[in-house]
């Protein structure tokens, strides 16, 4: 008997090891995915600060989103057929809208007033999009109106976390860390994973529409929980330089808008305004134009792809620069980058054709990435803590205002292609006449001020 044990003992040890042997395979890939992100998002003082954890949480929130994207892609909501009159396009242009009409007056001085609730903000901004994501899997089948209010809804959630994510970028800086390449690091991590969920997002949808929506509801219920496993100095402000709340103007306490914080943030909205509307433009112009007169050898489908591909690689090369970049001047980031998309735009009139059409995409979408990211970190920089949350919400209205702007100047424009990206040059040249010099100003002050220090 003792002797059948023994034996089965000497037989259970080797099977019991090649079964620790195989699951340990198995798991490998994942846990080594998972300690390569976290590696990632950790480094240069990132984790010790608590912006790693900011970064897999902005992660979250682009796979989410795209997910919600995929699902609602073949829907009447964001579908613009070849055929569809363009009074319809110019609607889906006042839909955009809608979110930042509530965001500016309403929830951007909402949040201002709760400074000690911002991990609880992100949290309920990713719960809301997780419950309006299972609305919407019944309503994205049969096109029901509750898809609209819904989507809607989405939208205003989406935006109102992106507000507060990049009021609280400043207080999870690491030592000897730009702000511009700490936005860059964050914003880089959510465009990584909307690379990765929208092919995933686009199988589940092969299952069926709403499997997306399923998909981002989980998400977005992980992202929940990452909210509240952020620092806590994301609510609580100890250590922070106070600002004050009222600006005095001739014997006048006035409240700070975005004119009395400093001109660096007020010439940073002007070249952020025309970089918007040129990406505006180009969208519904080059939708309508490649419709009509596609890329030689390509159909219109292609050469829209072939258009919107350079467009997102070089938004992606742009975050990927802002993260390398250890410069201290935003300024001066901002004016370098609209010369840049002046100069392409010019050449693009000039030497117009299908290669300069994709080489201004690309431009853009790079200038644009750039500006943004310096922008917010002039207005994380400059605007005071107590009211930062509002400028963050109006600098993204008045950016969206533009991009609908420049939207609708594509829709009304005649076919025409030279004609075309001579308006997007003037577009960008209005945009350099009232920034630039602005800009180049407040750049040397800082520096003075920097050698002063």
């Amino acid at each position: 008997m003792a002797a059948v044990r023994s034996s089965d003992t000497r037989t259970a040890g080797p099977l019991r090891r090649a079964g620790r042997a195989i699951g340990h395979a198995l798991r490998l890939p994942f846990t080594a995915g998972a300690r390569g992100i976290r590696k990632a998002t950790h480094a240069h003082g990132a984790g010790e600060s608590g912006l790693g954890k900011l970064i897999e949480l902005h992660a979250v929130n682009g796979a989410g989103d795209v997910m919600i994207t995929v699902a609602l892609a073949s829907t009447v909501f964001f579908s613009v057929p070849t055929d569809e009159a363009r009074g319809r396009v110019a609607l889906y242009l006042a839909v955009t809208m809608a979110p930042f009409t509530l965001l500016a007056p309403v929830i951007g001085p909402l949040l201002d007033h709760l400074p000690h609730g911002r991990r609880a903000a992100m949290a309920c901004a990713m719960f809301t999009r997780a419950a309006l994501a299972i609305l919407m899997s019944t309503a994205v089948i049969t096109g029901s109106l509750e898809l609209y209010p819904a989507a809607l809804g989405v939208l205003v959630a989406s935006k109102a976390y992106g507000v507060v994510r990049s009021a609280v970028v400043p207080r999870l800086l690491p030592p000897r860390f730009s702000l511009v390449r700490a936005n860059s690091r964050v914003t880089l991590a959510g465009l990584l994973a909307t690379g990765i969920a929208a092919p995933i997002g686009a199988g589940l949808h092969q299952i069926g529409p709403k499997w997306p929506l399923y998909g981002a509801c989980l998400i977005f219920l992980a992202g929940t929980f990452l909210a509240f496993t952020l620092p806590g100095k994301v609510d609580s402000a100890k250590g922070e330089r106070r600002a004050r709340l009222v600006t005095v103007v001739q014997g006048e306490k006035r409240k700070p808008s975005l004119r009395t914080v400093g001109p660096a943030v007020l010439h940073g909205l002007q070249a952020n305004a025309s970089h918007r509307a040129l990406s505006g433009f180009l969208t519904f112009f080059l939708a309508f134009l490649l419709r009509e007169h596609p890329l030689s050898g390509y159909s219109a489908v292609v050469s829209l792809g072939i258009v919107g591909v350079a467009a997102g690689a070089g938004n992606a090369l742009g975050t990927a620069v802002g993260a390398w970049l250890k410069a201290r001047g935003p300024e001066l980031i901002i004016a370098t980058v609209l010369g840049i998309a002046l100069s392409a735009a010019i050449v693009a009139a000039l030497l117009f054709g299908g290669v300069m059409m994709a080489v201004l995409c690309a431009v853009a979408g790079f200038t644009q990435a750039l500006s943004k990211l310096s922008l917010d970190a002039v207005i994380q920089r400059d605007v005071p803590e107590q009211v930062r949350t509002s400028a963050f919400a109006r600098s993204e209205t008045l950016l969206q205002m533009s991009w609908v702007v420049g939207g609708a100047i594509g829709i009304a424009l005649p076919l025409n292609g030279v004609l075309g990206m001579s308006v997007a040059a003037a577009i960008v040249g209005i945009g350099a006449i009232t920034a630039v010099r602005g800009l180049l100003t407040a750049a040397r002050r800082g520096t003075a001020h920097a050698r002063v220090a």
